[in-house]
């Protein structure tokens, strides 16, 4: 029997490796179906078919293979890479990119709008695919069987927690030698404050006027808890409520992260949009939004690149397409958009500017 690494390693790799054959060999085929209807030439069809197999096959011999090989054998160049995730933009590149591409194709080579729209399976299964990569990719650390031990939810508190406190008996018995009362030392008192390094005190001392004051007890128990908020176990049956998993809330936020995207894809649908040269910026800038999913989780860049690689230029295609083609997406979006850029450009610099830093202003 394999092991239970073995089999999750298996399940995980096939199911990416399905996300990136399954939206090429989808869209080529209905792009073949509708040259079809458009020439009646079968060579075409199974012509375009033949090239989508031999796609899918040069892709994963010589790029998807020997990626997922040296991210498994943790090759050193591989490693080093924390910025970015090499498997995702690689996925984009060959799969999702030549998907748009053909779904852009498509529009240009109909004389009859109403043989093929050419929207909802191709689009829908492209963006699916791409996110369940990305979710892929989060679940590799944890666990697919039982209880997750990466996510204590008893420190999900709703208030603060004080969890263990040493007894200190005064501030100068906390203090190195040359600090204590002597001669050097105004009032016999030494100024000083901890050395920090990576937002931690190291608990060396320097000799400065420290920067907030400190509290000390001189009966200090040797621990002292301070009671959370929640307390479950006066909940009884309905303690379920308060469980929480880490690996379902990556589903959650992996869709709800990409709705924008989604909305702007599906207006790329509409008739009016997908049947003219509007259909190229709708999808060129929703393939920008995409690489944004190469970032690592958590990365601070990802504020900045969703502004740059979505919201503003969402922002400025909306409002566009509503001029022309009227309510072709809903206002929200627009909206959400405009508050995203506006919030961004006043928080992270005008507030550094000097007339915004004013401790009289609210």
């Amino acid at each position: 029997m394999p092991s239970g690494k073995t089999v999750k390693f298996l399940f995980l790799e096939i199911l990416e490796f399905t996300a990136l054959v399954a939206p090429v060999f989808v869209v080529l085929e209905r792009f073949a179906g509708l040259l079809l209807k458009t020439t009646g030439d079968t060579t075409t069809y199974w012509l375009i078919v033949s090239v989508s197999i031999a796609y899918v096959t040069t892709v994963t011999l010589l790029a998807w293979a020997p990626l997922e090989y040296m991210v498994l054998k943790r090759r050193r160049f591989i490693t080093e890479i924390t910025q970015w995730r090499p498997t995702i933009l690689a996925y984009l590149v060959l799969s999702t990119a030549p998907c748009f591409g053909i779904i852009i194709a498509s529009s240009t080579v109909q004389v009859e709008p109403e043989l093929d729209s050419f929207t909802e399976l191709p689009v829908s299964l492209v963006l699916f695919s791409m996110i369940i990569v990305d979710i892929v990719e989060k679940l590799w650390p944890y666990h697919l069987l039982g209880p997750t031990n990466d996510f204590d939810d008893d420190m999900i508190l709703s208030s603060p927690v004080l969890t263990h406190l040493d007894t200190v008996n005064s501030v100068s018995g906390q203090l190195p030698p040359e600090y204590v009362q002597g001669e050097d030392t105004p009032n016999g008192v030494a100024h000083y404050e901890p050395e920090v390094h990576n937002g931690a005190p190291s608990g060396r001392w320097q000799d400065s006027t420290p920067t907030r004051p400190m509290y000390t007890s001189s009966q200090a128990n040797s621990s002292a808890y301070l009671y959370a908020a929640r307390q479950r176990d006066s909940w009884g049956p309905l303690e379920i409520l308060w469980q929480r998993d880490p690996r379902a809330e990556i589903f959650v936020e992996s869709f709800m992260f990409w709705l924008d995207t989604v909305e702007m894809v599906r207006m790329g649908g509409v008739p009016e949009v997908f049947f003219s040269g509007w259909v190229y910026p709708v999808y060129i800038f929703s393939f920008l939004s995409c690489l944004r999913l190469a970032i690592t989780p958590n990365n601070p860049i990802h504020s900045w690149a969703g502004v740059v690689f979505q919201d503003f230029p969402f922002f400025v295609l909306r409002l566009a397409l509503l001029a022309v083609h009227g309510y072709v997406t809903p206002v929200l979006f627009l909206m959400k958009n405009l508050l995203v850029c506006l919030t961004y450009v006043y928080f992270t610099l005008l507030t550094k500017l000097k007339i915004f830093r004013r401790r009289s202003m609210f």
